[in-house]
C-alpha cells in the first residue's frame, strides 16, 4: 500500500474540480515528481499529512510561519477576533494599530495601505509609481517574482521557472513591452537601461534578497547602487519584501542593509499566516492613493479583522522575542551541516543563505543571478527532494524556491534534518534516489 494513498485519492478528486488539482502551481510537485502531500495539520516545526505521516517543515507556508505553526498567542488572537465578527467592510481599531506597528518597524514607511495578497501589493505599488512619476515603464530583475500581475510575468522565476514557462499566455504584448527585465547583481545593465530609456522608467522593483529563483544574495553595494541610479534617473525604487519583510530583520532587508526605498511591498509574515499584505512608503507618494488622491485601489476584505489580529500579534511577538540572532545561528549551523553531509558523499552543491532563508542548489558555481541559478541540475534536486521527503523532511518542491527556518525548529529537528540529508546525499551518490 502506498504511504500517500489518501493524498493520491484527494489529488484525483481535486483534478476534477481544480486546475492541476492545486490552488497554486508549485504545490503540484510537477518539478520533483510524485504526489503532493495533502496536509491535515501542523504544530511547531512539523506537518502531518492526511495519511498520518509527519514531516519537519522548511516551507513554512512559503515563509510566514517564522514563529512556528500554531503559535498559541497568534491562535488566541485569531479566535478572539473571529468571535467578534469575521468581516465588516468597515474600518477597525486594529487596522490602525497594525499600520502604526508597520510604520514603527519598517524605516522607509510613513503611510501604508493594507491589501490581501503580495500580488495585489505589487500591482498597486506599480500603479502608484506610474502615477507619481507620469512614466509608463518599469524595470525588474530576471528570476524575481512579484506576483502574477500582467506587467510582472516577464522572466519571473519561481513557479514560472519551475514549470518551464518563459512567460504567460494572456499577458498583452503592449504591457510586456513596458517591462524591462535585467540580470540581478548587474548595476551596469541598469545603467544602460536608464540611458536607453531616459525619462521613461517609473520604477525599479526588486526583491532585495531574491527567493523566487532560489535564494540569491545581493553583492556588496548592489542594492545601494540600484537606489542611486534610480533616484538619479527620477524613478522610484520599490522593494518587494513580501518574503524578506520581518524575516531578515524586524525592519526587513532594508534594515539589514541600511537602505530606504521609496515604496515597500509586504506580505506573508505581516499577516501572521492569514491572507494579508500591504504596500507603503513616503507620505507624499502614498497620499496619491484614493480616497486621499486619484490613484484607485480598493478591496472588500482588505484589513480583514482575523488577518489583522494574526499579523499584529505576530509583529508584537517578533518585537518582544527579537528572534533574529537565534535564527541566524540555527540556520547557519543547519547549512554547515548540509554542506558537510554533501562533501562526505562527494555530491556537489552550493548553498546560498541570507538570515533564515536558504536554498541548496545542485550547481557547481556560485549562484549570483537567474542565469547561474538555471545551471542547477534539477533532476538531482528532484531525487534529493524525494529522498528527503521519504525521511520526513518537507522541502520546497522546486529547485528555484527558498527554504525557511523558524523559531520552532529545535536543535533535535535540525540534527534530524542533517542526518536525513547525509543519507539522501549517499543515495544520490549510489544512484539509489529516485
Amino acid at each position: 500500500m502506498s504511504d500517500s494513498q489518501r493524498s493520491e485519492q484527494l489529488l484525483a478528486r481535486a483534478r476534477e474540480v481544480i486546475p492541476g488539482g492545486v490552488n497554486s502551481p508549485v504545490r503540484a510537485f510537477r518539478a520533483v515528481g510524485g504526489t503532493p502531500r495533502f496536509i491535515a495539520s501542523a504544530r511547531g516545526c512539523r506537518l502531518t499529512d492526511v495519511d498520518g505521516r509527519h514531516y519537519i517543515d522548511y516551507v513554512r507556508s512559503w515563509g510566514p510561519m517564522i514563529l512556528g505553526h500554531g503559535r498559541l498567542e497568534v491562535v488566541e488572537a485569531i479566535r478572539e477576533a473571529v468571535e467578534r465578527g469575521t468581516s465588516f467592510g468597515a474600518p477597525t481599531e486594529r487596522e490602525v494599530r497594525l499600520a502604526e506597528k508597520i510604520r514603527a518597524m519598517v524605516p522607509s514607511i510613513e503611510k501604508v495601505r493594507l491589501v490581501n495578497s503580495g500580488t495585489e501589493a505589487t500591482m498597486s505599488a506599480l500603479r502608484l509609481a506610474r502615477a507619481y512619476t507620469g512614466r509608463p515603464m518599469i524595470v525588474k530583475f530576471d528570476g524575481c517574482y512579484h506576483g502574477h500581475g500582467d506587467s510582472l510575468l516577464v522572466r519571473a522565476g519561481s513557479g514560472v521557472a519551475t514549470l518551464g514557462l518563459p512567460d504567460s499566455p494572456g499577458v498583452p504584448a503592449p504591457l510586456a513591452e513596458l517591462t524591462l527585465s535585467l540580470p540581478f547583481n548587474d548595476p551596469e545593465a541598469l545603467t544602460a537601461a536608464f540611458e536607453s530609456y531616459p525619462d521613461r522608467v517609473a520604477a525599479v522593483i526588486c526583491e532585495p534578497v531574491p527567493g523566487n529563483m532560489g535564494v540569491v544574495v545581493p553583492r556588496n553595494g548592489f542594492l545601494a547602487r540600484v537606489i542611486e541610479l534610480a533616484e538619479r534617473a527620477g524613478a522610484l525604487v520599490i522593494f518587494d519584501e513580501v518574503m524578506t519583510g520581518f524575516r531578515l530583520a524586524a525592519g526587513g532587508a532594508q534594515e539589514l542593509f541600511g537602505l530606504k526605498p521609496r515604496l515597500t511591498c509586504l506580505g506573508k509574515i505581516v499577516g501572521g499566516g492569514l491572507p494579508l499584505a500591504a504596500f507603503g512608503g513616503r507620505g507624499d507618494i502614498m497620499d496619491l492613493v484614493a480616497p486621499e488622491g486619484p490613484v484607485y485601489q480598493a478591496g472588500t476584505l482588505s484589513g480583514n479583522p482575523a488577518a489583522v489580529a494574526a499579523g499584529l500579534r505576530t509583529l508584537e511577538l517578533i518585537e518582544a522575542d527579537s528572534p533574529y540572532a537565534a535564527l541566524e545561528k540555527s540556520t547557519c549551523e543547519l547549512c554547515e551541516g548540509l554542506a558537510e553531509a554533501a562533501r562526505a558523499a562527494e555530491v556537489p552543491i552550493r548553498i546560498e543563505r541570507c538570515g533564515s532563508m536558504f536554498t541548496v542548489f545542485f550547481a557547481d558555481a556560485e549562484v549570483r543571478d537567474f542565469a547561474t541559478a538555471k545551471t542547477s541540475d534539477t533532476r538531482r534536486f528532484a531525487a534529493y527532494f524525494s529522498a528527503m521527503l521519504r525521511r520526513g523532511i518537507y522541502l520546497a518542491p522546486s529547485q528555484f524556491e527558498a527554504c525557511f527556518v523558524s523559531t520552532a525548529h529545535t536543535d533535535a529537528a535540525l540534527r534530524e534534518t542533517v542526518d536525513a540529508a547525509g543519507r539522501s546525499f549517499q543515495d544520490l551518490r549510489s544512484g539509489l534516489a529516485r
